[in-house]
């Protein structure tokens, strides 16, 4: 990488730390802390958990294609303030209701497409994947720190306290963003932010909507845990400035065991091992309600869950790249943000009325049931070997006819391949056996 790639790369994936470090810490505290509130209820913790989900999932497409028209860091400091502001509405909050109002404004901040986009910008094509994947990284170090220091700062500073940070943190961000990432230095990308009129196309594709309900469910299970598991320990006698006592080697011994699943995949993701890591998460809500007094059993089943939820959240990421049509990755990464961020909502949701209805037991029992539906769901996903996504530039005197872009398909590794007329961009699907030097030798004769 380049000087100015991993300038880009640096400075993104802290970007990223400190906005989600700020968002994940709530989640293994609130469902304790809130309860300060008079007018406290299961079923209001379980819409604040979640809160933010709803305006994410309605606003990531709408924001991706507004960081088209005004310019990627003029999009992600506007999403930053009003994240920070909601932090504060939250920070402030004396009731459940403002509470919940600042949550859902922190999710107005959605700014995930627009700093991929401007990753994308920034970075060739063939140090992309690094870039990515040291933000990738960033991501999930930033979910392991916060599920271990969110509850050390509720207990000294309470739930305001959580959120101040959070705040502060977001603010933290805005002149990293203004002055430290290198700007934006390339117009539209069709394989990076959403287009309109593919939306429908993508959201009706029976090759996605397995994956795009696979990750909500993903995400309203992680939520409906969250919403149970802290409460759950302070009845056991844990207080809550000690819950990292269990969750941090939890985490650890599950990025291990995530380690050994990925490296007998072999750079493949058999539909065995997704359904597999299903099974684990229905394996854990089985168990955790079963616990008792063992912390042994606590344990366990917080093992499992996190081992099946790392795999599937490392995985469907590449699956929804192999899966998507070429020139099109950038619209069906919105939708499936959208569907990612409304789990949570909807997980939020769930947890709140099962147990305020039926109580916690149930609650953990309703997340096994989701498991069961769900592995007939990823049974009929398509996943095999992951594909790269390749972007060619065609000279602006080059108008390719329909039977030159036909020689594409002969080209050894070609999987799938769209040609943009408006951008002058081609972009391809490969396998390990294509070669781009073939590929822009056959640009050339076109001319």
């Amino acid at each position: 990488m380049n000087a100015i790639e991993v300038r880009a790369a640096l400075t993104l994936a802290a970007v990223y730390v400190l906005r989600m470090l700020g968002l994940f810490m709530v989640m293994p505290v609130l469902a304790v802390a809130a309860t300060e509130f008079s007018d406290y209820s299961v079923m209001l913790v379980g819409v604040a958990i979640g809160g933010y989900g709803l305006t994410q999932a309605a606003l990531q497409i709408p924001m991706g294609m507004l960081s088209d028209k005004w310019g990627r860091k003029p999009v992600i400091l506007l999403g930053l303030s009003v994240f920070a502001l909601g932090s504060i509405i939250a920070a402030m909050a004396d009731s459940m209701m403002w509470l919940i109002a600042g949550r859902i404004l922190q999710g107005a901040g959605a700014i995930a497409g627009a700093i991929m986009a401007l990753a994308t910008d920034v970075t060739r094509e063939q140090q992309r994947a690094k870039v990515m994947a040291i933000i990738g990284i960033a991501i999930g170090f930033s979910f392991y720190i916060a599920v271990v220091i969110g509850p050390l700062i509720a207990e000294s500073w309470g739930l305001a306290g959580v959120f101040w940070v959070t705040g502060i943190l977001a603010l933290c961000c805005l002149p990293l963003v203004k002055w430290a990432v290198p700007d934006s230095p390339k117009q539209f990308n069709a394989d990076t932010l959403p287009r309109v009129d593919q939306v429908w196309q993508l959201f009706t594709s029976r090759d996605l909507w397995r994956l795009n309900v696979s990750v909500m469910l993903l995400h309203m299970m992680i939520t409906l845990l969250f919403v149970q598991v802290p409460s759950t320990l302070v009845t056991l006698g844990m207080p809550l400035d000690n819950h990292w006592t269990l969750y941090l080697p939890v985490l650890l011994i599950s990025v291990f065991l995530l380690a050994m699943m990925m490296r007998s995949s072999r750079g493949r993701t058999p539909r065995s091992m997704l359904i597999a890591a299903v099974v684990m998460l229905g394996s854990a809500f089985v168990l955790l309600p079963s616990a008792g007094q063992s912390w042994w059993l606590m344990g366990a089943g917080l093992l499992i869950f996190f081992t099946g939820f790392n795999y599937l959240e490392a995985n469907f990421p590449a699956l929804l790249s192999t899966i998507a049509p070429a020139g099109q990755k950038g619209t069906a990464m919105g939708i499936y943000a959208s569907f990612q961020f409304f789990g949570a909502f909807l997980g939020g949701i769930l947890s709140g009325v099962v147990t305020e209805q039926a109580g916690p037991t149930s609650a953990y029992y309703t997340g096994a049931v989701i498991a069961v539906i769900w592995c007939v769901i990823v049974a009929g996903i398509r996943a095999g070997e992951k594909l790269k996504r390749v972007a060619l530039t065609v000279p602006d005197t080059t108008q390719p006819a329909a039977t030159q872009l036909a020689q594409l398909a002969g080209l050894k590794g070609v999987v799938d391949y769209v040609y943009d007329a408006s951008q002058n961009q081609l972009y391809l699907k490969v396998d390990g056996e294509f070669d781009e030097l073939n590929a822009r030798a056959l640009i050339r004769q076109w001319g």
